[in-house]
C-alpha cells in the first residue's frame, strides 16, 4: 500500500460548514483526488468561508447554498459528507440514500432509537453505504491495541472502559456567541451525549456486529453544578447565567454485551480536568491503561520480576538443581508476589506492535487534525466511494454506536433502569460475512493489503 496515489477523482458535497465542517473539508482538499464542488450551511458567512476554503486549495469556485437537498440533487455531486449539528446528522444522511448518494457523516449521538432504523433500512433498501467518521478508530494507540489483541496479546477480552472526559465548559458556555449547537443539548438533554469516541475502537476490538453484540445498557447521571457554576461566574450579563443546566456532569453508562463482556463508558465534559478518552483494555492475559500509558501483560511485562531473576539467579539454580530451569523460571514467573509486578509503559509496544496503516502513514507524513487521525478517516471514506466498496464503519456500526445517546438518556430518566440496544443487524451479527480486505479495515489487521 503507497499513500498519497491519487485514485478516481471523488466529487463531495459539504453539509454543515462550522469549525470542525470547514477543518475537515480542508483536510480533504489537501488530497489530489478530492474536489469539493458544493458547500453548503445554515449561515451565509459560513457558505462563503466554505467557498473561499475551495478557492485557496483548488482553484475551483463550488456552488454554495443553504438548503441541503440542492446539494443532493446535484449530478457533479458524487458523495456527501455531513458535519451539522448532532441531532441533524442521521436525518440529513437518510435524505441523502435516497437522493441516491454515498455519505459519509460526524459523531454526535443520535436523538432517537427510530432515527437509527430509518437510516440502516434506507441503506439497506438502497444498497448504498454509510460511513460514521470515528477518527478515534484511526489513532495510533488504538490501532496499535486493535493489532495487540487480534493476536491474542491480551488473551480473552473480559471488560474495556472509555470515554469522552474533556473539559469543555467554554465551548458549551458560549455557544449561543459562537453558534455551536453543542450549548443547546446541555441545557436540554441528560445523558450520554457523544458516545463514540472510544465506544468505536471498544466496539472494534469486541466484535461488535462481526459476532458479537451489545446486549443491554444501564446509564446514571451525577448532579449537574460545572456548566452552572462556570455559566454564573463567566456569563453573569447574561440569561444564560440563570440557566437550568439539564445534563449532569458525569454520566456513567455500562453495557453488557452478547459473549458476557462488559463496556464503562464516561461522560464527563463540565469539570476541570485534563483531556482523557480513559482507554483501558483488559483480559484474560493482561491490561492496557490509556491515563497512564501504561501495559501490563501476564508473563511478559514483569521488569521487577527480571531484575530480581538477575540478582538470586545463582541461587535458584543451586536450589533446582537437576529441573529444568526455563519452567522454573516460568512457574515462578506466573506465581510471583504483587512486589514483583509493576506497570510497564505502553511505548515500547507501540512500537512493536504498531499497527501497518500507521507505519505507511509516519513515512508518508502526519497530516490534518487530532495527531493525524482526522486524515486517515476521511481517507479511508474516500476510497471506499472511488472503489465501490463498504466502508470500514458501516451503517450497523453507526446506528449501534449512536443509539446509546437516545438509550443512555432513556436510563437515566428512570433511575438507571436496563434498557435494551437493539440489533441493527436483525440477527446476522451472528455469522456476518467477514469485511472485504482493506487497508483501513478495523475488523482485523489485512496484513496482505501491506505487502510489496
Amino acid at each position: 500500500m503507497k499513500m498519497g496515489v491519487a485514485g478516481k477523482e471523488v466529487r463531495l458535497g459539504i453539509i454543515g460548514l462550522g469549525g470542525r465542517g470547514r477543518g475537515q473539508m480542508k483536510t480533504l482538499l489537501s488530497m489530489p483526488d478530492v474536489q469539493v464542488t458544493c458547500v453548503c450551511d445554515l449561515y451565509e458567512d459560513r457558505v462563503q468561508a466554505g467557498i473561499d476554503i475551495c478557492r485557496e486549495m483548488k482553484g475551483n469556485e463550488p456552488v454554495g447554498t443553504k438548503r441541503y437537498r440542492e446539494v443532493l440533487t446535484r449530478d457533479d455531486v458524487d458523495a456527501v459528507v455531513v458535519m451539522t449539528s448532532w441531532t441533524t446528522h442521521l436525518h440529513i444522511a437518510t435524505e441523502a440514500l435516497r437522493a441516491g448518494k454515498r455519505v459519509a457523516m460526524e459523531v454526535g449521538g443520535a436523538a432517537s432509537v427510530d432515527e437509527c432504523w430509518q437510516l440502516v433500512r434506507t441503506s439497506e433498501e438502497t444498497g448504498i453505504p454509510v460511513m460514521l467518521l470515528e477518527n478515534c478508530c484511526y489513532n495510533r494507540e488504538e490501532m496499535a491495541l486493535l493489532n495487540m489483541v487480534k493476536q491474542g496479546l491480551f488473551g480473552e477480552l473480559v471488560h474495556c472502559a472509555g470515554g469522552y472526559q474533556h473539559d469543555l465548559r467554554e465551548e458549551i458556555g458560549n455557544g449561543d456567541l459562537a453558534r455551536h449547537y453543542r450549548q443547546d443539548n446541555f441545557l436540554n438533554r441528560n445523558g450520554d451525549l457523544y458516545p463514540t469516541h472510544e465506544l468505536g475502537p471498544i466496539a472494534k476490538m469486541l466484535n461488535i456486529n462481526r459476532g458479537n453484540r451489545m446486549l443491554t445498557l444501564t446509564s446514571t447521571a451525577s448532579k449537574a453544578r460545572g456548566l452552572s457554576a462556570w455559566l454564573k461566574e463567566r456569563r453573569g450579563d447574561s440569561e444564560l447565567s440563570k440557566a437550568h443546566v439539564t445534563q449532569g456532569d458525569i454520566v456513567t453508562t455500562v453495557i453488557k454485551c452478547a459473549h458476557g463482556e462488559t463496556i464503562v463508558l464516561t461522560h464527563d465534559c463540565t469539570l476541570p480536568r485534563p483531556y482523557s478518552r480513559g482507554l483501558r483494555v483488559q483480559g484474560t492475559k493482561g491490561i492496557y491503561m490509556e491515563d497512564n500509558q501504561s501495559i501490563f501483560l501476564e508473563g511478559k511485562t514483569q521488569p521487577k520480576f527480571d531484575e530480581w531473576l538477575e540478582k538470586n539467579r545463582a541461587e535458584l539454580e543451586k536450589n533446582h538443581k537437576g529441573e529444568n530451569m526455563d519452567e522454573v523460571i516460568e512457574r515462578l514467573r506466573n506465581s510471583a508476589p504483587d512486589w514483583l509486578h509493576e506497570w510497564e509503559k505502553f511505548d515500547g509496544y507501540l512500537k512493536e506492535y504498531e499497527h501497518p496503516l500507521w507505519k505507511v502513514y509516519q513515512e508518508f507524513g502526519l497530516r490534518g487534525g487530532h495527531g493525524g487521525m482526522d486524515y486517515l478517516v476521511l481517507r479511508a471514506f474516500v476510497e471506499s466511494v472511488q472503489n465501490q466498496t463498504e466502508p470500514p464503519i458501516d451503517v450497523y456500526d453507526a446506528a449501534s454506536w449512536l443509539v446509546i445517546t437516545c438509550l443512555s438518556e432513556q436510563s437515566v430518566a428512570m433511575g438507571g433502569a436496563p434498557v435494551a440496544i437493539p440489533d441493527f443487524t436483525d440477527g446476522n451479527w451472528i455469522c456476518r460475512e467477514a469485511e472485504e480486505p482493506n487497508a483501513y479495515g478495523l475488523s482485523k489487521v489485512f496484513w496482505e493489503k501491506f505487502e510489496d
